[in-house]
């Protein structure tokens, strides 16, 4: 398949045997939805054939569905019944993804037309299941949801996700769709990226390998006999191939690059929330809200699709006033947000304009001045889309384009509404490696379990009529500490799903979103011992953590073993050692400060 000169498709294949789960992986345009659709058997190609079993029943989820023509939801999903397919499974899907099936659908949300078309796909439990992106607006229990569904299908499924949770929780065969060409893994997820470094790996020795016979191709053209005409010219030829093979071979191994423009520090607290409430058209959004927000914290907030996960960034910023309570921010802020609509993107507007303001053909990156066509390189745009409109581009090169933009400003407060949105596992990668170093503050609203684990310091989460709770650490993390609760609550309930009831007079309430103790349990209370060790444990985990960094030095002479065989062995198991001690004592501090937390509260 070829789109403007370029080959999108270079005889790539894909095959899908009974039962099978084939994860499809790529960077943004690389052609994963057209090689969806030419399997779906809606996009014509140049070149190749299609071949499906006699009977076999394939159904495709676009990105975007389109439910224009039909009068209810309920109208839609049942329009994609066979003869003899089940009208109750239909009704049953759209009960379990919270829909009734009389919604119109031109006033539905993102999600809610995701949820329907997910429904028609789903309902005919037909052989092959093609999806592409199926968890794009959908909130976790949606996607927690989903997961369980298609686990427990029998159908074959092709799976085109940037959600790492889903695709190693399903995928056992991985087709990797790189520079036209695909690529087969047969093992499961997690053993991709590994895989694929691999292979770029080798690609860039055999990449070295011809550029250093292309260097001597051209050693030879210039010095060598010239009397033998005809050979010269079959070896110029050759030379021409070399050069286009070189080429050809770099193109794919181009690295996205991000480097945040970071301002002036900040002061230590960044915001204070205080009993913070707000309602908005009758609906409590924040009940009783107290947060203290630090420098360099990173908080995740999550909750399902209404719950006022954006209304709740307003307030922590200062956009919104509370109805009660106080909000304090810190001092030298300077924060620059990524929004989740990006209506602030133009389809009319040139990509270039975009990130210049309109105006000449610099970027200002900080206090750096680059030239626009350097700056898009770095966010993997190439030169000939100086001009193009921002109507025509991707949903991934949108959500680059804003990274691009976001990053150029100095800030010391990110503000990220779902910047997961669309983005290829590998840009997703090297985002985490940048919030990671980003010694700023970081306000996160995200349905991607994975991304909130990599990057996550703390979890906000919605527990409930306007109630919002911290958990320390990751989504995981927020998980465990919630225990068996985080079953019932909003923020990981199917739909439908009954809400936990509140406490009752006289009943000892959940601590941070944990089970209520059961009857005649003792109380929770901190002992002597707890206490020394709460005030002990911080000097003693910095003692561990110094020594962890001196063994380290010692272990990076890379002729420490060589010369000392018997330090290197003794460096190496002390070392594993104070690592396991380390981790040992940071659970208990954080286990002890809950507990304090909890008392205290």
């Amino acid at each position: 398949m070829t789109f403007g000169g370029a080959p999108l498709l270079d005889g790539a294949g894909l095959a899908v045997a009974a039962g099978e789960r084939l994860c499809l992986v790529g960077r943004n345009g690389s052609g994963k939805s057209t090689l969806l659709r030419i399997a779906a058997g809606l996009a014509p190609f140049d070149t190749g054939s299609r071949f499906v079993q006699p009977g076999a029943t394939i159904r495709y989820l676009p990105q975007e569905p389109d439910l224009s023509g039909f009068a209810t939801t309920g109208a839609y999903v049942e329009a994609g019944l066979a003869p003899g397919d089940d009208p109750n499974r239909a009704r049953y899907l759209l009960a379990q993804l919270g829909l009734s099936g009389m919604e119109t659908p031109a006033r539905l949300s993102g999600g809610e037309a995701r949820r329907a078309a997910l429904a028609r796909t789903l309902a005919p439990a037909p052989d092959i299941l093609l999806l592409d992106e199926p968890t794009n607006h959908l909130d976790l229990p949606a996607i927690a949801w989903l997961e369980g569904e298609l686990a427990r299908l029998r159908s074959a499924l092709v799976l085109i996700s940037h959600d790492r949770r889903l695709l190693g929780t399903l995928g056992r065969a991985v087709l990797w769709l790189d520079r036209g060409i695909t690529r087969r893994m047969d093992q499961g997820f997690a053993g991709f990226e590994a895989w694929r470094d691999e292979t770029i790996e080798q690609e860039e020795a055999t990449r070295h390998k011809l550029g250093r016979k292309i260097a001597m191709e051209e050693d030879w053209l210039r010095y060598g006999v010239t009397a033998r005409r005809r050979r010269n010219q079959k070896r110029l030829a050759d030379l021409h191939a070399l050069r286009r093979r070189h080429r050809e071979t770099r193109a794919g191994t181009d690295r996205l690059r991000l480097v945040a423009a970071e301002a002036e520090r900040s002061g230590q607290l960044v915001a204070r929330a205080e009993g913070v409430a707000k309602a908005l058209g009758g609906r409590q959004i924040v009940r009783g809200l107290d947060l203290r927000l630090l420098r360099g914290d990173r908080l995740g907030i999550v909750g399902p699709n209404g719950a006022g996960k954006t209304t709740l960034l307003r307030l922590l910023t200062g956009a919104l006033a509370p109805d009660a309570g106080s909000i304090r921010l810190g001092a030298s802020l300077a924060m620059v947000s990524l929004e989740q609509d990006r209506a602030s993107l133009d389809p009319a507007m040139r990509l270039a304009d975009a990130l210049t303001g309109g105006g000449g053909d610099t970027v200002l990156v900080g206090t750096e001045k680059r030239h626009v066509v350097g700056y898009m390189k770095d966010f993997l745009f190439r030169p000939e889309q100086v001009g193009t409109p921002l109507g025509a581009l991707s949903g991934g090169e949108r959500g680059r384009l804003m990274l691009a933009r976001a990053f150029a400003t100095p800030s010391n407060l990110l503000v990220l509404d779902e910047p997961t949105n669309d983005l290829d596992l590998e840009t997703l990668d090297l985002l985490q490696e940048k919030l990671a170093d980003y010694t700023g503050t970081v306000l996160l609203v995200s349905h991607d379990r994975d991304f909130l684990d990599r990057v996550a310091t703390s979890i906000l989460a919605f527990e409930g009529e306007g109630r919002w709770v911290e958990y320390a650490g990751g989504y995981s993390d927020m998980l465990a500490q919630r225990g068996p609760a985080a079953a019932r609550t909003p923020t990981g309930a199917t739909a439908g799903a009954p809400r936990p009831r509140p406490a009752q007079a006289g009943e000892t309430g959940a601590s941070q979103g944990g089970s209520s103790p059961p009857v005649g349990a003792p109380a929770r209370r901190m002992t002597f011992k707890d206490r020394h060790a709460l005030q002990t444990l911080p000097a003693h985990i910095a003692t561990l953590q110094a020594r962890i960094a001196e063994l380290s030095a010692v272990l990076t002479d890379a002729d420490l073993y060589r010369r000392d065989p018997a330090r290197f062995t003794s460096a190496s198991a002390t070392l594993a050692a104070t690592g396991a001690e380390l981790a040992s004592a940071e659970d208990r501090w954080l286990t002890l400060e809950m507990l304090r937390e909890e008392l205290e509260g």
